[in-house]
């Protein structure tokens, strides 16, 4: 690896030292800190290799902050969050462009008013984050069986407090069941 590839903060690996972090570069040695110690490295002569996905973009015509904010920027309007009135195809249609509305018992506290496409985006996300944990769960080597039901039947449960919100999904097969489905 060369050392005009490397970064303060890159994460590398090394053969002998495993994973470390690059803290700080010279003109040919990077110090990196790795579980054991902090060592001085000759990136080429050690053989690092970056630790994490890397992007290279050749031919960019505009600053690197610039092509971030418009790829980010891009991202959210695709997702729907830069336009909070845009549809979400799980919602059932008679809710599109609702709102949620929050009356605090205060009536010196404001009311909230958020967007229900906005609100739906955050209840589909918590689906699929448990989704994900059950799977991990589920895939988990260490995990006894026993201790794998028991953590099943607390994202069941978590699953059945979520009903409440089945009637924002336009279609039954993308509603929350109590079962974990």
């Amino acid at each position: 690896m060369k050392i005009q590839s490397l970064s303060i903060g890159l994460r590398v690996k090394h053969a002998q030292y495993g994973v470390g972090v690059v803290k700080s570069i010279s003109e040919k040695t990077a110090e990196v800190r790795f579980d054991d110690a902090l060592r001085t490295l000759d990136p080429e002569l050690s053989q690092l290799e970056p630790a994490e996905p890397a992007a290279a973009i050749s031919g960019l015509q505009l600053p690197l902050k610039q092509f971030v904010a418009a790829t980010v920027e891009s991202v959210l309007a695709n997702l729907g969050y830069e336009k909070p009135d845009a549809v979400v195809n799980e919602l059932g249609p008679r809710w599109h462009r609702g709102r949620l509305v929050l009356h605090p018992a205060d009536p010196t506290i404001q009311t909230k008013e958020v967007p229900l496409e906005m609100f739906f985006h955050k209840i589909v996300g918590l689906r699929n984050q448990l989704r994900v944990l059950e799977q991990k769960i589920n895939s988990h080597t260490a995990l006894s069986d026993g201790d794998k039901v028991e953590m099943q039947q607390y994202i069941s449960r978590c699953y059945g407090s979520l009903t409440t919100f089945n009637v924002l999904f336009k279609n039954k097969e993308d509603q929350f069941s109590s079962k974990g489905e």
